[in-house]
């Protein structure tokens, strides 16, 4: 997005620039010619100014500031009334002010997206320290005083049921002639099937395995969807969070990033939820009318970004 947001920047400042040669020119002639260029500058700015604040249902805000010639700024002492060089000079204050503000809404969204990036690491390397405190055997005597009670240990991990492990072993492995597409299939089979724990151990292996193979992003998105379809959005969001990161134009980031933002929903996290929507629409714009238009659609209407 920043990237994206310096370009918008540097278009809108260039249209800036151009409108105010036109101010230089004082003849009514040369005052046209600024009232001309003015309008499509104006166009061009509402044009990005809807792709900075996306609305709802395909709809778009009203634009911040309003440089119609009924919102201009009364004239200067001094200045005759009406004329156009005057109603050029109010116009392009305005869109000075809407570009600064434009400007402010990118950085922000870049901001935001930087700080859930950090927050999700975070979570990430939480969760793989190890939660008891492992003490050699010859300084136990040492380490745990009479009056100290000794830590708790961890409860063991469930054993699977007999049942189930006649379930899971009843779901067949492909054996198509490329290992990496197998071993990711019979993740999905076993993702599908409900068996999630199972799914994440498999798709995990799959991904350690087969770092480069074209289904990589198929992977580390449904890895994701097999934390948050067992209850484990925080989980499930450092994983999408990922696949997008890794490589925006893989088969899977687009939907990493809607199911990233039913992830913040999950854990009511609507802030964080509207951009990545709001990044979805702007970096997907095709598959927002297209492919994913359905879930995209049925995400925006669980969530208010408007407030």
């Amino acid at each position: 997005m920043t990237s994206g947001s310096n370009a918008a920047r540097k278009t809108m400042i260039g249209l800036l620039l151009a409108g105010l040669g036109a101010v230089a020119l004082t003849a009514p002639a040369a005052a046209q010619d600024a009232e001309e260029r003015l309008d499509r500058i104006e166009a061009q700015v509402r044009a990005l100014q809807r792709t900075v604040f996306p609305g709802p249902n395909g709809r778009f805000f009203t634009p911040e500031v309003d440089t119609s010639a009924d919102a201009v700024q009364p004239n200067p002492v001094g200045v005759p009334a009406d004329t156009a060089l005057t109603d050029v000079l109010a116009r392009l204050d305005a869109l000075e002010t809407q570009i600064a503000r434009l400007t402010a809404r990118s950085e922000e969204n870049a901001n935001e997206l930087a700080q859930l990036q950090a927050e999700l690491e975070e979570t990430r390397t939480a969760a793989a320290q190890p939660t008891g405190i492992i003490v050699p055997p010859d300084e136990r005597a040492v380490a745990v005083a009479p009056s100290t009670p000794a830590p708790t240990p961890a409860p063991a991990a469930a054993e699977p049921s007999p049942a189930r492990l006649a379930a899971v072993q009843a779901i067949p492995k492909p054996s198509t002639g490329d290992p990496g597409e197998d071993d990711y299939t019979y993740g999905f089979r076993l993702w599908d099937a409900g068996f999630y724990p199972e799914a994440r151990q498999q798709l995990s292996l799959f991904l350690e395995r087969y770092p480069d193979h074209p289904m990589r992003s198929y992977g580390r998105n449904l890895l994701g969807r097999a934390f948050l379809d067992d209850g484990k959005p925080r989980e499930a969001a450092t994983q999408f969070f990922e696949n997008y990161q890794a490589d925006k134009q893989g088969a899977r980031a687009p939907d990493s990033l809607l199911f990233l933002a039913e992830s913040m929903i999950a854990l009511e996290d609507t802030n964080r939820a509207c951009i990545a929507l709001a990044e979805f629409g702007d970096t997907y714009a095709a598959l927002a009318t297209g492919r994913l238009k359905e879930q995209y659609d049925r995400d925006r209407s669980r969530v208010d970004c408007e407030g």
